[in-house]
């Protein structure tokens, strides 16, 4: 089921790269730099407790999906002109919206993603920073129901992050 913040975001994002076209680049017709043409994404392991076992999957296809969508990037297994590797850091939930009788009428699933991110022609644009994002559900429905999809949300709000920060220096 697609959200409308979902379709948003989307609208939102396409808008904002279709300016880029304006600007004499974009990222769906490549990379500035021609020096650079593959990127390698290595596996985004697990090391949060409590994680589904499928968020580290889930967030790296993800990261690839998007790197193969936007740009003309080659994906490479290894040793690419950006690369990016890390590790799934953070997966809890919480109650955030409390009601008059002090049960939870929200909760809050926050998924946490340290990365690492190589530019081999452009050191300087190199970085190791977490990233965090959130999805919020009724309280009345059970996690698990609602998990993969929160999940599919928050991954589609990290990538972007992640590819924001890498691609936005140029």
């Amino acid at each position: 089921m697609i959200r409308l913040s979902n379709i948003l975001f989307i609208l939102i994002t396409l808008f904002i790269l279709n300016g880029c076209a304006g600007g004499g680049y974009s990222f769906t017709q490549g990379v500035p730099d021609p020096n650079i043409n593959t990127v390698s994404i290595q596996y985004f392991t697990n090391q949060a407790p409590l994680a589904k076992p499928t968020v580290s999957n889930a967030f790296t296809e993800s990261l690839k999906d998007l790197f193969q969508t936007q740009t003309k990037l080659a994906l490479v297994s290894k040793y690419g002109d950006l690369q990016f590797e890390g590790y799934v850091s953070g997966y809890r939930t919480a109650p955030v919206a409390i009601t008059g009788n002090e049960t939870a009428a929200k909760n809050r699933l926050t998924i946490s993603v340290k990365v690492k991110f190589v530019n081999t022609q452009d050191p300087e644009k190199n970085y190791e920073q977490s990233f965090s994002r959130y999805s919020e559900y009724n309280s009345n429905l059970d996690l698990t129901t609602v998990e993969d999809e929160l999940i599919a949300e928050i991954n589609d709000q990290l990538v972007q992050d992640i590819f924001n920060k890498a691609m936005s220096n140029w």
